[in-house]
């Protein structure tokens, strides 16, 4: 992982002007409250079957957001569908615990990082306030 980590961070030096840098860190940094504010209305709502929505609500606004803003929702999206796998092997001894639904969700997240509409997703009946 901090490999991975050090070569984004290099290419994005290396291939990013000053100004540009800043930019695409304003956006990521505006797209992470993009995730954030979806990922505590999904806490909120509470909702049988909406964490696919809410998955791919966050991915949409942040990914508007701009390169930054969809850098960071894919990187959070990547990391929250990783790290269940990497503690189910030390709970259960194998890490497909959940591989179905973790599949799904990142088809959302792809879904809504794509720019199309996330209310795909939305199950019936959760209230217009989300």
């Amino acid at each position: 992982m901090k490999l991975f980590t050090g070569l984004v961070f290099c290419s994005l030096v290396l291939g990013v002007s000053s100004q540009g840098w800043f930019e695409f860190m304003g956006q990521a940094y505006e797209g992470t409250k993009d995730m954030w504010r979806a990922y505590s209305d999904m806490r909120e709502a509470n909702y049988t079957n909406a964490d696919k929505y809410f998955h791919a609500r966050g991915n949409y606004d942040a990914a508007k957001r701009g390169p930054g803003g969809a850098w960071a929702a894919e990187v959070i999206s990547d990391f929250r569908e990783a790290y269940p796998r990497v503690t189910d092997l030390f709970r259960h001894g194998d890490s497909g615990h959940g591989s179905e639904d973790s599949r799904a969700d990142q088809e959302a997240n792809r879904w809504g990082r794509s720019g199309k509409d996330p209310n795909r997703f939305r199950p019936p009946g959760l209230p217009d306030k989300y």
